[in-house]
């Protein structure tokens, strides 16, 4: 078994259209989801949810359980890792000014259809479809869903509000 790390899928509704945010990979720009490795004390929905705002500076509300996984190869010197990437839906309901990669990523808001076309991991592309499937059918559940801006997470509160 690989090493893990924990993903967010950011995601909205316009006009009752779900939207996915897509951000760059820092080595290959590929498209991707916000995502990192497993950090002290904070588990693993919070770990997604602040790689969320330090990789895009996202604010909202993420489910406690992963959505599913995906494999992933990370590059830790000359070694090659493979990573099992557990992915947690976020609603987001703002974005932050400044966060701590601004400019270091590019990030879009698409269609599911389109995320799904635009992401290289073919585990990520059927996440989204089956999360996109699932919203269309119910409408976005996040029961259980934490707010990323609770004390704890050290992700700060909007401010705009």
């Amino acid at each position: 078994m690989g090493k893990k790390q924990f993903a967010a899928l950011p995601f909205r509704l316009d006009n009752s259209e779900l939207r996915v945010l897509l951000i760059t990979t820092r080595r290959k720009r590929r498209w991707s989801v916000p995502k990192g490795s497993p950090m002290r004390n904070k588990e693993p929905h919070l770990t997604a949810a602040l790689e969320a705002y330090e990789e895009a500076g996202l604010i909202g509300i993420i489910a406690t359980r992963a959505m599913g996984s995906f494999k992933h190869r990370k590059r830790k010197g000359d070694r090659k890792q493979i990573m099992d990437v557990a992915v947690f839906p976020m609603k987001v309901h703002g974005q932050e000014r400044w966060w701590p990669e601004k400019g270091e990523r590019k990030a879009i808001w698409v269609s599911a259809e389109t995320a799904g076309r635009l992401v290289h991991k073919a585990e990520l592309r059927r996440l989204i479809a089956r999360f996109a499937a699932k919203t269309e059918k119910s409408g976005p559940s996040l029961q259980g869903g934490k707010r990323t801006s609770d004390p704890g997470t050290r992700v700060p509160r909007n401010r705009s509000n």
